[in-house]
């Protein structure tokens, strides 16, 4: 068996479910994969065949219909997912954060309303956070939600980069609310707002422009999401207290980092898979190009990159688990797996030569999938300042 990507300590349940889904990818992503990038398409029968096997709900407890199983399980099922197609992992990141807010987060009745019918997938959730002008800097949140006389509010804004953007009809959006605190992250409530799937007018006062195209991360939609005066009744604030969105989306970040983590570790995997098989087959000066020292030695350290990557995203979910701060850990994590994907799939890309830049081998499009890494749920640089400001605090000479 290879040897990389190994995890010690999975029960027997976890081992299954790890086995199904890399089969499933083996079978049902792999080979249909470049295809569907190519064309942009959504992958319909894919999402369908995850349904099936419980993904969707895979976090989800089981008083809701779900399968109840840990953080760690999770991340190690959108690494096999990533490895497949990158994107795919895309459509349940989105959704399984929105779900994980909900049980940390939510009232009895929204738990009731909305888990099990995302446990299934009937429900899709997406997450709402960034804006046009706003990047990482959450405090300059400008979508804003007036309460009137009724005790309902009206939201209006404009929000940025939502993965299933379209595919979605429950999206938990960040807004700015006047709660009279000092500290404008207190002044922040998420609400879940519910809309229909498609483009357009979605809902009252709820618009979805039309996809963004991006250089990669294809076949799954990203867009806008506008809003203009979309009442909204004062129970769909998550949690039934507004005020506390900051908070909230802070705890579903750092969630989103180990899956972001877990993605690029997915995507390094595939690209040593991919270089190590071509290294084999590829001969130059009568032997394969594996046994000249530099592909050698290339390869030896793209394997230590992705057992790395592997290592640090595995402690940061463990320890999410436990439900301790891990912020540092989550940044660690993000952070060293982006960076060494990036550098995997280019050495990769390197070993292939020139067949690397045509469209008809895998890793080009991993290079074009794997930038994706380095920005999403935070820059490095980001990453870098959470990771330093905990440090100062954590060795501040007394």
């Amino acid at each position: 068996m290879p040897r990389l990507c190994q995890t010690d300590g999975l029960s027997e349940d976890q081992s299954e479910i790890l086995k199904a889904v890399r089969q499933f990818v083996d079978e049902q992503i792999i080979p249909v994969a470049q295809e569907l990038e190519h064309a942009d398409e959504y992958p319909t029968e894919i999402i369908e065949g995850l349904k099936e096997l419980g993904v969707f709900g895979l976090t989800i407890p089981e008083e809701f219909g779900g399968l109840g199983e840990s953080l760690l399980t999770y991340a190690l099922v959108v690494e096999e997912i990533a490895r497949g197609w990158m994107s795919v992992s895309g459509v349940i990141n989105t959704h399984f954060i929105v779900a994980y807010m909900l049980i940390q987060h939510g009232t009895q009745e929204q738990k009731e309303k909305y888990l099990p019918r995302m446990a299934t997938g009937e429900v899709r959730g997406a997450f709402s956070m960034s804006e046009p002008g706003l990047g990482s800097d959450v405090a300059a949140v400008s979508t804003k939600a007036t309460r009137a006389d009724d005790g309902s509010y009206s939201i209006t804004g404009q929000k940025m980069w939502l993965t299933n953007g379209a595919t979605s009809t429950l999206v938990a959006v960040l807004t700015k609310t006047d709660e009279g605190a000092e500290s404008v992250y207190k002044n922040m409530t998420t609400f879940l707002v519910e809309k229909e799937a498609g483009f357009g007018e979605t809902a009252q006062g709820v618009t979805v422009p039309g996809k963004i195209e991006k250089m990669g991360y294809k076949g799954v939609e990203t867009t806008e999401l506008i809003l203009e005066g979309h009442r909204i009744a004062a129970d769909q604030v998550l949690g039934g207290e507004p005020g506390k969105g900051f908070f909230q989306m802070m705890d579903g970040v750092e969630v989103g980092r180990v899956n972001v983590a877990a993605r690029a570790c997915g995507l390094a995997w595939r690209g040593f898979e991919l270089a190590i098989a071509y290294a084999q087959q590829r001969k130059t000066f009568g032997k394969a190009i594996a046994e000249h020292q530099a592909v050698l030695f290339r390869l030896a350290e793209m394997a230590t990159k992705v057992e790395v990557a592997h290592t640090m995203m595995v402690k940061a979910a463990r320890l999410k688990d436990t439900g301790q701060r891990m912020d540092v850990e989550a940044g660690m994590a993000k952070m060293v797996a982006s960076e060494y994907a990036n550098e995997v799939v280019e050495d990769s890309f390197r070993i292939h030569g020139g067949y690397g830049y045509s469209k008809e081998y895998e890793i080009e499009r991993l290079m074009r999938e794997v930038k994706f890494m380095l920005i999403g749920e935070g820059t490095s640089d980001i990453q870098k300042m959470i990771i330093g400001r905990s440090l100062l605090k954590d060795y501040q000479l007394r």
